[in-house]
């Protein structure tokens, strides 16, 4: 196992939409996971659990933009969890491109420095969230 911490999937009962958000929110507050982690686990999770666990290892140097605070770890971590799930370059552009559109239409921007400069104190989790569960709405209209 990847990670020493465990979150017990969302409740039963809500959309997959739903259950990747509240995932996603739960293991980056868990402290196991940071953002892109938690955006790609989520995912995974939820589309391709047959893919090893071991996967959302790909995405540690997301985590902080990138660690210099540019591109925000769960856009960047979302958009390889598109490629993971789609395994299509075409469809993971067109999607990448909205998902970017729609997170710059959210916070106004893509750059993690300026987000947690501009946003209240803890931020990460629920846009970590927000994220995992709009690729999921967009998986589920593929």
């Amino acid at each position: 196992m990847l990670w020493s911490k465990k979150v017990q999937p969302a409740q039963e009962g809500a959309s997959r939409a739903e259950s990747c958000r509240l995932d996603a929110e739960a293991l980056y507050r868990s402290g196991s996971h940071h953002c892109a982690e938690a955006v790609m686990e989520s995912v995974r999770l939820h589309f391709t659990p047959e893919i090893p666990e071991s996967v959302t290892g790909s995405v540690s140097g997301f985590g902080g933009g990138s660690g210099s605070g540019c591109i925000c770890g769960a856009v960047s971590g979302g958009t390889v969890a598109l490629g993971m799930v789609l395994q299509d370059k075409k469809r993971t552009t067109k999607l990448t491109r909205d998902l970017h559109g729609w997170f710059r239409e959210k916070y106004g921007v893509t750059c993690c420095k300026i987000i947690r400069a501009n946003n209240p104190k803890g931020v990460c989790p629920v846009l970590t969230g927000e994220v995992a569960g709009k690729i999921a709405e967009m998986l589920e209209q593929k």
